[in-house]
């Protein structure tokens, strides 16, 4: 799934939120965005404890808050004439210590292997590159492959609302599968790891074509 580029089928619900918060400047709008991430980052990492009922879903919501804001900046820069490349620049770096941060975060937790982690970060930071690379050789951001922003924002959202979905029916944040066991986090990080990677790749032989 591929959400970025479904982007035109929420226009109507961000534009008038867009115009809501045309009043701040987007560079605001981007650290907001950022601060959020850190805050679910925060969350998550210290939700594997006596407060994952608590902590788990409140993750949730900042994560997809976080989502929000970095969806509009954007859209209230161009609505507002103040896009400029510092604005740029400052969105795209924003935007990466965001992901290392939220995925990090699950990384260095308890609730995942630090290899899938690691894994998972590799993956996300190389997709972001190539999608910005493309930008670089003027052929415009490259959105396309199996696993864009918004879909790991969604996952990121959904992950502490199956995870803590699955403790309250199950009574344990694990699924046994013979010897080996994995929570919904992991399973989620799995996917960046596999998924992220494989975007990456993707969008390099894609790039690789374009320079024919």
């Amino acid at each position: 799934m591929v959400l970025d580029s479904k982007r035109d089928s929420v226009e109507f619900i961000l534009d008038p939120l867009s115009k809501a918060l045309s009043r701040f400047h987007p560079n605001t709008l981007s650290w907001i965005a950022f601060i959020l991430a850190i805050v679910a980052g925060l969350l998550i990492y210290f939700s594997y404890g006596d407060y994952w009922y608590i902590l788990l879903p409140l993750a949730a919501v900042v994560v997809i808050l976080s989502g929000f804001f970095d969806a509009i900046d954007g859209k209230v820069a161009r609505m507002t004439f103040k896009s400029s490349k510092r604005g740029d620049l400052l969105d795209h770096v924003l935007d990466r210590y965001a992901d290392v941060i939220m995925i990090g975060s699950v990384a260095v937790s308890a609730w995942c292997s630090p290899y899938i982690g690691i894994l998972a970060i590799i993956g996300v930071l190389l997709t972001s590159y190539m999608g910005t690379q493309c930008q670089a050789i003027g052929a415009g951001r490259l959105y396309s492959g199996l696993l864009g922003r918004a879909d790991r924002v969604v996952l990121l959202t959904l992950a502490p609302i199956i995870q803590v979905i699955y403790m309250a029916v199950t009574d344990s944040a694990w699924i046994t599968i013979g010897d080996y066991s994995i929570t919904i986090f992991g399973i989620v990080m799995l996917w960046f790891a596999i998924i992220g990677n494989l975007t990456a790749v993707q969008r390099a032989i894609k790039i690789w074509k374009m320079l024919e």
